[in-house]
């Protein structure tokens, strides 16, 4: 690294990604950032970032590049394309993707920065909006214990719960673990919810009789009260949880599972993007039981 705090690119400024890049402005990271759009560059260069002109620009001048971008197509163009990062990286560099993508994604587009001599850690998040705002997230991290040494106090910064899963590709796995338990409690508490409203008895008070038993969760206690409220403006997008399962399910077909709770999720999440809510927050999901 060339400096005491390296310098960092950070490509992808959406509703989690904007926060995580001021977290690290904050804590006096150089920063060079990226986006599609224009407004979070503005504002992150407002507070001292400098912007990029590309992911091949980012990357030649940053001793770490951070991805955080919607889908695998997005990371692996972003990469591997004619203007990429890996056209831009130095060997010795750092990619360190957290976006929710594939894991077979993450392998090819790891491979092919390898042959250029940039290391790659894999280490989607959890938390929400929130966790990102406040640098609480819970990181997964897949990779080298060397890359992983050398990143911590990055992810110090922007999580509270870091974990080394294992080698290259086991965050993904485990991030895809994750959402299918986020994904099917959020589809149990809109059942619930209907339920007691259906049956005639206030949804607020069965909600605070559950929290207090073995069915207390966060999502139970953060997403049933927004289900209360009917408050769906987005922590998370309906449209992304259910790209999250479809990654999910499709991991349990290739090791040979048959992950039925993952894919009826996916496909409640598939009935509410098909009514145009894809952009509405995932807990959304208790709006296909009527209210």
């Amino acid at each position: 690294m060339t400096q005491e705090r390296p310098t960092v690119g950070f490509i992808g400024l959406g509703i989690m990604g904007k926060p995580m890049a001021q977290n690290l402005l904050a804590a006096g990271y150089p920063l060079i950032v990226l986006n599609r759009s224009q407004g979070p560059v503005d504002a992150l260069v407002a507070a001292g970032a400098q912007a990029g002109r590309s992911p091949r620009d980012v990357a030649a001048r940053s001793d770490v590049v951070i991805t955080m971008l919607p889908d695998s197509p997005d990371v692996e163009a972003v990469a591997l394309g004619a203007d990429g990062i890996a056209a831009g990286a130095q060997a010795g560099a750092l990619w360190i993707d957290m976006s929710t993508i594939a894991p077979a994604t993450t392998a090819n587009v790891a491979a092919a920065l390898a042959e250029r001599g940039i290391d790659a850690l894999d280490a989607p998040v959890s938390g929400g909006e929130k966790g990102a705002i406040e640098g609480t997230l819970s990181i997964m991290v897949g990779g080298s214990e060397a890359a992983f040494a050398r990143a911590q106090p990055i992810f110090a910064v922007l999580g509270k719960n870091v974990v080394h899963v294992g080698a290259l590709g086991a965050g993904q796995v485990t991030k895809a673990c994750n959402q299918i338990v986020v994904g099917v409690t959020i589809e149990a508490v809109a059942e619930a919810l209907a339920l007691a409203q259906a049956a005639g008895v206030d949804p607020v008070k069965v909600r605070a009789a559950l929290l207090g038993g073995f069915a207390q969760s966060r999502i139970l206690e953060v997403h049933g009260q927004r289900m209360i409220d009917r408050a769906y403006t987005p922590g998370f997008k309906a449209r992304l949880h259910r790209k999250d399962m479809n990654i999910a399910a499709n991991a349990g077909d290739a090791v040979g599972l048959d992950l039925a709770a993952a894919k009826l999720v996916r496909e409640r999440f598939d009935d509410l993007l098909a009514r145009g809510d894809g952009e509405r927050d995932h807990s959304a999901l208790r709006t296909l039981y009527g209210e």
